[in-house]
């Protein structure tokens, strides 16, 4: 782990050495690696190393520019480079020849992405790859290293949310929702019956936005509930460009999130939304749910992260009341 460690950090010092632009990414992977890990990263970099925003590019996709405030002063959104369709089927394509969604080496598309950047910004650049922060990381995952290593390479901070959309059409207060399949939730008839059933029993307590994005950027699928009273979806305010600065913007005006544990139930109570997240089996999730729960608690500004065993719910019958 220590010979690692000592790598990654050479590498980090060889690529911020100089005064060259820093391109942080391109991050064409998972939401909640991005939210949860690849962000705080930066922002550990960026304090340690003493980088000017100014001297930083972010690269995602989504609209997320929001995200890297105070890291990057300029942000170059990978779907502006590419068709949406050419990039999601490219990222899926890649995902599944490498088994995995992470990023642990830079790829022909990461390579196409810096080449769209350099060319807009005309001018060469030093790539902080996300390879960097899964190899430093990959200890802690493995339980080789503490939860200590990973708080030391890490900064926890409230996101400001963007003004992207006119969210006039919203009620004026709501709670948001957006639950989608995953490892720790799977799709199957039984658990769609029973998150139908939940977000019914929200629905008769208050307003519920749905952040059904219907755009598939990744392995995961969100659940859709059509023709439950006094829920409205939101994937009409939505483009492929700006699905997750959309999604950002209804969260941070919610009274509460309720969703799957992982992707943007890690980015709610950042915005200072209380969050519940819900899943079936904890087994995948332990080391994040241990991040989560100390990162929040001590981040001035969090929302409440209260995870929640959807069997227990169904099994006792529970309703959510917010």
């Amino acid at each position: 782990m220590q010979r690692e460690t000592w790598h990654v950090e050479r590498e980090i010092e060889h690529a911020v050495g100089g005064s060259a632009p820093l391109l942080a990414g391109p991050w064409t992977g998972e939401v909640g690696y991005e939210v949860l890990y690849w962000v705080p990263f930066l922002r550990w970099l960026s304090a340690a190393y003493r980088l000017p925003a100014s001297r930083v590019i972010a690269v995602s996709r989504g609209g997320v520019g929001s995200w890297y405030s105070g890291i990057a002063g300029t942000y170059v959104d990978a779907l502006d480079l590419m068709a949406p369709g050419t990039f999601a089927a490219r990222a899926r394509s890649l995902a599944a020849d490498e088994r995995t969604a992470k990023q642990l080496a830079l790829s022909e598309l990461d390579r196409d992405i810096v080449s769209g950047v350099t060319r807009q910004i005309g001018a060469d650049v030093r790539v902080i790859h996300p390879s960097l922060m899964y190899r430093l990381f990959r200890a802690f995952w493995s339980g080789h290293a503490s939860m200590s290593f990973l708080e030391r390479h890490t900064r926890f901070t409230r996101v400001t949310p963007p003004s992207t959309a006119d969210l006039s059409t919203l009620p004026r207060e709501y709670v948001c929702v957006k639950f989608y399949s995953a490892r720790s939730l799977p799709s199957d008839p039984s658990m769609r019956a029973t998150l139908r059933s939940l977000v019914a029993a929200l629905a008769t307590r208050t307003p519920v936005v749905l952040l059904d994005a219907h755009i598939r950027m990744d392995e995961h699928e969100d659940f859709t509930f059509e023709d439950v009273p006094n829920t409205m979806s939101a994937r009409g305010l939505m483009t492929p460009a700006t699905n997750l600065a959309v999604q950002t913007q209804i969260m941070a005006g919610a009274r509460a999130f309720v969703g799957t544990c992982g992707s943007v139930a890690w980015l709610a109570p950042m915005l200072g939304v209380d969050t519940l997240a819900m899943l079936a089996d904890a087994g995948f999730l332990h080391a994040h749910l241990h991040v989560a729960r100390r990162a929040f608690c001590r981040m001035t500004g969090a929302g409440t992260f209260s995870p929640c065993d959807i069997g227990a719910v169904a099994r006792l019958g529970l309703m959510v009341g917010l």
